[in-house]
């Protein structure tokens, strides 16, 4: 249908941003993977903020959980007027021990509570009007970089958590590894996943249209992720960097030239959050709910 004139349907958008920045934003995310990986520098590193649960102290022994033990830490943090509620969740303890039989038990146990809070909410009579949300949006898996094959923690890990929630693998410590060493680290590591049909994010299923399906093509061609964390800034030619400082120079986080830490932000956050949300609950929630309502 033509207009004749100017009716103002286009102000719909500017009511939907004022009321959402009112609302303020939810995202929930999830570490996994051994200690000494750097989940927690990478998630300050995500944020630019201390946002990850509190370091040991140095000099003090860190004692090993006997099993994997979650931690939840949750801020607001606030960047140009939006609001946001960030929930970090850490899984010390995973891939820890001699015998790790079942030890993914905990977190899928974990991510199963979150979804049973957020059911047993929405089938009251009276339910709230906006229904807390904790279910785990995403889920970041760091591999260790040995440059060999994916161990079989990994792949039954991610075999298992793939099925409810959206998994994100990167190599951590990508800095260890020579660009060769890491080029070829991935090509097994694709390999590996394509053998064991595991879906990790963004699945290939769930593309909705060309133009998504093509971004998400160029995305997963460089899964997983060979990234570097660092909470430090350094001086480069007169700017001021997030980095890790050797006696070889100086590994600049944000640049694409010597990690992939950039594509990683931009997949969380800048281009892919709101998906995380809506695949989180239209397809792994829903798929819970289903099964749970069956069952009673």
């Amino acid at each position: 249908c033509q207009l004749f004139g100017y009716v103002g349907i286009e102000a719909v958008l500017d009511q939907m941003k004022i009321k959402t920045m009112k609302t303020g934003f939810e995202f929930n995310i999830m570490v996994v993977g051994q200690s000494g990986l750097g989940k927690s520098t990478m998630v300050n590193t995500l944020f630019k903020s201390k946002v990850s649960r509190k370091a040991s102290q140095p000099g003090q022994e860190e004692r090993i959980p006997k099993t994997v033990q979650l931690q939840s830490v949750t801020h607001v943090i606030e960047e140009k007027g939006v609001k946001m509620k960030l929930t970090v969740t850490d899984t010390p303890g995973f891939g820890d021990q001699i015998n790790n039989e079942n030890c993914w038990d905990p977190i899928i146990k974990y991510i199963n509570e979150q979804y049973e809070r957020y059911l047993r909410e929405e089938i009251l009579i009276t339910r709230k009007r906006k229904i807390p949300d904790t279910r785990v949006h995403g889920c970041v898996y760091f591999i260790p970089p040995t440059g060999h094959w994916l161990r079989p923690l990994d792949l039954e890990f991610m075999q298992r958590l793939s099925k409810i929630v959206n998994v994100v693998p990167v190599i951590a410590k990508a800095d260890t590894l020579t660009l060769e060493e890491r080029a070829e680290f991935k090509q097994r590591i694709q390999e590996d996943l394509k053998t064991h049909a595991i879906s990790v994010y963004p699945q290939e299923d769930f593309d909705q249209d060309p133009d998504d399906r093509a971004l998400n093509d160029r995305i997963r061609e460089e899964i997983p992720f060979a990234v570097v964390g660092a909470d430090q800034e350094h001086q480069v030619n007169g700017k001021r960097v997030l980095g890790r400082k050797t006696k070889w120079g100086i590994i600049e986080v944000e640049n694409p030239a010597h990690c992939e830490f950039p594509l990683l932000r931009d997949l969380l956050i800048r281009s892919h959050l709101q998906d995380l949300k809506d695949i989180t609950h239209n397809v792994h929630y829903e798929s819970y709910r289903v099964r749970r309502l069956n069952e009673s």
